[in-house]
């Protein structure tokens, strides 16, 4: 696939985070068009593994599962909390490899060209003076030969190459920003504007290795990670966008459900709007809008089944209770 051709694609299932998914697809694109190469031409080429920075819930792991999915590529991802929480961060390693050798039916090359997605990496920063910043560290330096490209033989006796594997790390990365307001190197530069301003702004804006050393992670293990791609936080407009506009989307997954049950639903934008502010108010990003979304749902779900007379459901405001049509367009008492 194209680089426009993954964005298109991704646009169908994630809202927003433009700048990222062109990064993110021409780095895809780069990083299988190298593998082609390197098999045809017999010549190594190195990769260029992904970090994502960006809050949480802004749709980090769904832009990798669906870009997984576009590609028909087997994917599996790992929480690094996890792996710093263990003694045995080897062991993790290979059972992580063993899973996307798993999601690829047994199939070792295939498993090659998978992608690991590796959540919460900025859990793993290397802090002096504090408990737990040493094993952080170990698992930075553990991850290096598996990002780089070693023979991994797993558990029964089946060796994995992940010099082809696309690793791909996530994380909210909280305090980065500060850093990087100490570290514009580029502010000294006159730009005429126009063009050039905006060069000079997305310079500015850039994440550098050294950003990312000072924030706590090792050299070797910042350096495996040679793209970076920034996701925006989330406003209002963005979460009203993602419960109605993917094609997957919250709305019309309850629209369909009821259907089902030959009951038009219809949700007033005043309600996605509430919705939205209360999700904001959570400070976990998307993630808390289907929680709000089914509970808003809950008095609908469990009448329509019982009462056959139902044909249209509305509701205009998340602190109003629902409204009940008939097939004539006549209110319903509520129950």
């Amino acid at each position: 696939m194209t680089p426009s051709a993954i964005v298109a694609f991704l646009d169908q299932h994630v809202v927003g985070q433009d700048e990222a998914k062109k990064i993110i697809a021409v780095a895809v694109y780069s990083h299988y068009k190298k593998i082609g190469r390197a098999r045809d031409e017999g010549v190594g080429l190195a990769k260029s593994n992904i970090l994502i920075i960006g809050p949480t819930g802004t749709g980090k792991t769904l832009l990798c599962e669906t870009l997984a999915r576009a590609l028909e590529v087997p994917f599996v991802t790992a929480d690094a909390t996890s792996l710093a929480q263990t003694e045995f961060v080897n062991d993790e390693i290979d059972a992580i490899l063993q899973r996307l050798l798993e999601k690829a039916g047994g199939d070792a090359t295939r498993a090659r060209r998978g992608i690991v997605f590796i959540d919460e990496v900025d859990k793993l920063k290397a802090v002096s003076g504090q408990a737990g910043g040493a094993s952080g560290e170990s698992v930075q330096h553990a991850l290096l030969k598996i990002m780089e490209g070693a023979p991994v033989r797993l558990r029964h006796g089946q060796y994995i190459e992940t010099g082809d594997i696309l690793f791909i790390c996530g994380g909210a990365f909280v305090g980065l920003r500060s850093i990087l307001a100490k570290s514009q190197a580029f502010g000294f530069i006159s730009a005429g504007g126009g063009e050039d301003q905006r060069i000079l702004e997305r310079l500015n804006a850039r994440v550098k290795p050294t950003d990312l050393f000072e924030f706590g992670l090792i050299p070797e293990f910042a350096g495996r990670l040679p793209i970076i791609a920034g996701f925006r936080e989330l406003g209002r407009d963005m979460l009203v966008r993602i419960m109605t506009e993917p094609r997957h989307a919250l709305y019309r997954q309850f629209r369909e459900i009821l259907r089902d049950e030959g009951v038009e639903l219809a949700v007033a934008d005043e309600a996605f709007g509430q919705i939205a502010d209360l999700a904001i108010e959570y400070q976990v990003g998307a993630r808390s809008l289907r929680g709000i979304f089914e509970e808003m749902l809950t008095p609908v779900l469990y009448r329509v089944p019982d009462d056959k007379r139902i044909a249209r459901v509305s509701i205009d405001s998340l602190f109003e209770a629902p409204r009940y049509f008939d097939a004539q367009g006549n209110p319903l008492a509520v129950a």
